[in-house]
């Protein structure tokens, strides 16, 4: 959307960021070594069944209050597993009339979730507080939102971003790690969230390239699973890629091994 490509413009220029070409590769492997999976204590289980649609996630969803999910494409898989935990689930995407499926937990409304309010979009912070009932229940939030996720993010209070206990995002366009200015809007936007979060899973989506340069090797696009610090207990074990658990996007093509560099 235009309006997210000149909030992250805008909010590059005030921080002093200036166009160059290529991202210092030491830069770049060390932002990468910051994100590698943490081991926990938690087990990781499986919501939504396989292909599209189902994400791993820490075995913590008691007193859960409810999911929030921008992006709706054409199955809830995700969402339907939550509710067989007695987990509501409110969906938002202007691009569709409706959620894919009915079920008495979903709730539904026809916006953008975007870095203002108007007709057709709203904030992420005004979004979750028009619905959630209680200012310190835990949440999760599911995000698949086509690459306005970094905007999303950097407009959304760290405060309001707590609420989630796990959070769940697609991050695409990663090929702006190798540009210089790109990588400073993925770097803040990572940074942000590590800040009270661990990342302790990634799972390649296999729709999407690979794209090399130096010996290091990324995805375009990659799901990534946050639990928020407070509920992290460390645990050493063995972490494999894909996992287990994982499951291909694309059930036509085999899955993708997360590259060396990222664990």
């Amino acid at each position: 959307m235009t309006l997210i490509r000149n909030f992250l413009r805008n909010l590059l220029i005030r921080n002093g960021y200036h166009l160059s070409r290529l991202s210092d590769m030491e830069h770049l492997l060390s932002f990468i070594r910051s994100l590698r999976v943490v081991s926990i204590e938690q087990e990781l289980i499986r919501i939504g069944g396989p292909g599209d649609g189902g994400y791993l996630v820490p075995d913590d969803l008691s007193d859960i209050e409810a999911c929030f999910s921008p992006g709706v494409g054409k199955v809830a898989k995700f969402e339907e597993g939550l509710a067989s935990f007695g987990v509501r689930s409110f969906m938002s995407d202007y691009s569709v009339m409706s959620a894919p499926v009915d079920h008495e937990l979903f709730t539904f409304d026809r916006n953008f979730i975007g870095v203002e309010n108007r007709d057709s979009m709203i904030r992420l912070e005004d979004w979750v507080r028009k619905h959630s009932e209680s200012e310190n229940s835990d949440l999760i939030l599911q995000m698949d939102i086509e690459g306005d996720e970094y905007a999303v993010f950097l407009d959304t209070p760290s405060d309001l971003l707590k609420r989630f206990r796990i959070m769940v995002v697609e991050f695409h366009a990663l090929d702006m790690l190798f540009a210089k200015e790109p990588f400073q809007i993925v770097k803040q936007t990572f940074d942000k969230l590590l800040r009270d979060f661990s990342v302790v899973h990634i799972h390649p989506n296999n729709r999407a390239d690979i794209l090399s340069n130096n010996g290091i090797d990324v995805p375009l696009a990659m799901e990534f699973t946050f639990y928020r610090n407070d509920r992290v207990r460390r645990l050493q074990r063995e972490l494999s890629f894909p996992h287990v658990l994982d499951s291909p996007n694309h059930a036509q093509k085999a899955d993708v091994v997360l590259p060396k560099c990222w664990w």
